[in-house]
């Protein structure tokens, strides 16, 4: 059963899509209702959801928005209606990643055609995980690691998950689940150890190490290290100078 939200600002419609269409039956379920695409947006992104339909004209945020904002979550499918037959609309539609585009009032048997589509490519997507799930999230861990181990001056997660196509939210969740430790502490071993390589040699002024491995200044670096190492950048020299005589 794939999860789904609606998004109507009219509560008389937003219950009717909801309740009167048979969702459980063509294999979705429809886990939130939303009147604002904030709120639904908010929701999607602590959620695991496959598929937004949304209304397009709505006070604030508008479906356009929304589908823009989830256009990088390549697993989310999204549905526009709307009762503007707009080729403008339609147009910005296309340009949002979005999976189709039904009118208003929407016609069942169009909606019915529509999640049939919707279901056969989450059904697609879902056997290429499914046989090698460990595989799929190890590929995703593994590139993480190499991103950080390469951009570890600059790093952070919004642009780390940007480079795999995840929301950032998502990408915390398994990376945690599957290196057992969370994204910002792998950042930090890595600059970490970054340091410890550069203290090593002398001609490294401590100052020129913190701004190198990523810090705006030299005293949040000597607070980071000596709260992973218990001692400061200093003591970690004069201990490595003094084990070489």
């Amino acid at each position: 059963m794939y999860k789904m939200i609606i998004v109507e600002d009219e509560e008389k419609i937003l219950n009717g899509i909801g309740m009167i269409f048979p969702w459980e039956s063509i294999g979705f379920q429809v886990v939130g209702q939303f009147t604002n695409a904030a709120a639904a947006f908010s929701f999607v992104e602590n959620h695991d959801i496959q598929v937004v339909m949304t209304d397009i004209k709505m006070p604030g945020i508008s479906g356009l928005e929304l589908c823009d904002r989830l256009a990088a979550r390549k697993e989310i499918k999204t549905v526009l209606f709307s009762s503007y037959n707009d080729y403008e609309f339609m147009r910005s539609a296309i340009q949002s990643s979005a999976f189709d585009y039904l009118m208003k009032p929407i016609n069942y048997a169009k909606l019915y055609e529509c999640f049939g589509r919707v279901k056969a490519i989450l059904d697609e997507e879902r056997s290429i995980v499914i046989e090698e799930p460990q595989t799929y999230y190890e590929k995703i861990v593994h590139e993480i690691d190499r991103f950080l181990r390469e951009h570890f001056q600059d790093a952070t997660l919004e642009k780390a998950a940007i480079h795999v196509k995840m929301s950032p939210t998502y990408l915390s969740k398994i990376y945690k689940e599957k290196s057992k430790m969370s994204f910002s502490d792998t950042l930090t071993q890595i600059r970490m150890e970054k340091a410890c390589e550069m203290l090593r040699d002398i001609k490294n002024k401590t100052y020129e190490i913190a701004y190198y491995i990523g810090y705006d200044n030299p005293k949040n670096f000597s607070r980071a290290f000596k709260a992973y190492y218990k001692k400061t950048p200093t003591e970690y020299r004069r201990e490595k100078l003094e084990d070489k005589h």
